[in-house]
């Protein structure tokens, strides 16, 4: 149990869409060993994918399979965009209904969305509501080797590097190169994810181009799939909300944060072919800017759910877990980009659905 007047260490996994938060999270939970987590996933756009990712592994406060395990975990979901958006509407009760049960917590893990800027959910900590309950123990940013490897945070990489170094106050040609530089700033430890993708010589090349974002004192380290020991991840004691404000970024001086430059939908489709389905998004990705696909697939004649999560022009997918009794088989997938077609993208997709039925 927390002491009533220690206050209950915060710690948030920032990162850009796909960088492999929600398993790093997965693995922190499977590893408790009895620590009281709370957790707060944040979602951009209307699709809560993560969050049902977290509930299919049997860590949801309400899931059927949760009885027996040695940790208890409150999860608690945040929509409509990324934390630093919605912080006055729903981030705050949420803080504060977990202020009430502080001596049943151990820590409070938060999730943000891929397109979130960490620092203002960070001094949000400053706030006289919560500033004596909780503390940022830290960031921790997580980072996609092989997207960052391929360019895909800036057409060109080192040609904005150039520009900015040229002249401190020109805006970057591309607003992901912005949002990853700022989701390193506030790291307090960056996790280069997705080693077991790349080779030596690109991972030097990665952690170079992501070392030369942080101060001296920020580590980085390699993981796959997350897996880290939990001694490292979670009680750095930093504090960071009593600091953050040293810590620059490009968006310092805006009174608002929007995510103008992205959109977000959801296709809901009955039940496709699998292979089908994988060669369509394969080929939108290709002629539309797509940068995230995750969802949830039926597949005819399977009695499992289909988990499908694409970045770039790579993609996973598992069965994740039995379709429930009282649920409907069906596909719901979010594409997150930008200047998305819904219309061009809907019509493809009914294609697929068209062959499987």
């Amino acid at each position: 149990m927390t002491p009533s007047n220690a206050k209950i260490p915060v710690t948030i996994v920032t990162g850009f869409l796909g960088s492999g938060k929600t398993t790093l999270l997965r693995h922190i939970l499977g590893n408790a060993e009895g620590r009281r987590i709370a957790v707060i996933v944040n979602e951009f756009g209307e699709l809560g994918i993560d969050g049902e990712i977290l509930r299919g592994c049997g860590i949801g406060c309400e899931d059927e399979n949760s009885e027996g395990n040695d940790r208890e975990v409150a999860l608690y979901e945040l929509a409509n965009g990324c934390v630093c958006c919605t912080v006055q509407e729903e981030f705050l009760p949420v803080m504060l209904q977990l202020a009430e049960r502080r001596g049943d917590i151990d820590a409070v893990i938060i999730e943000t969305s891929g397109l979130a800027l960490p620092k203002p959910l960070v001094q949000a900590f400053q706030w006289p509501d919560i500033a004596n309950i909780f503390t940022v123990d830290s960031v921790v940013t997580v980072v996609d080797g092989p997207a960052a490897a391929s360019g895909q945070f800036a057409a060109n990489p080192q040609e904005v590097d150039a520009q900015r170094r040229a002249d401190p106050n020109l805006d970057h040609e591309s607003p992901l190169h912005e949002l990853f530089e700022d989701q390193l700033s506030a790291a307090d430890l960056v996790v280069l994810n997705k080693t077991d993708l790349m080779d030596d010589a690109t991972r030097a090349q990665v952690e170079a181009l992501v070392r030369e974002e942080l101060p001296p004192e920020v580590k980085i380290v390699a993981a796959t799939e997350g897996r880290l020991p939990l001694a490292l991840l979670l009680g750095q004691g930093r504090a960071a909300e009593a600091t953050i404000h040293l810590r620059e970024s490009h968006h310092d001086h805006e009174e608002d944060h929007d995510h103008d430059e992205f959109d977000s939908l959801v296709i809901d489709l009955p039940p496709v072919d699998r292979d089908v389905l994988l060669a369509a998004l394969a080929a939108l990705v290709e002629q539309h800017t797509i940068y995230r696909v995750k969802g949830f697939v039926a597949i005819p004649g399977k009695p499992m759910r289909l988990l499908v999560q694409g970045v770039g022009r790579r993609f996973d997918h598992h069965f994740d877990r039995r379709w429930r009794d009282d649920e409907a088989q069906r596909t719901r997938l979010v594409f997150i980009g930008e200047d998305l077609d819904e219309g061009a993208l809907r019509k493809a997709l009914e294609g697929v659905a068209a062959v499987a039925a």
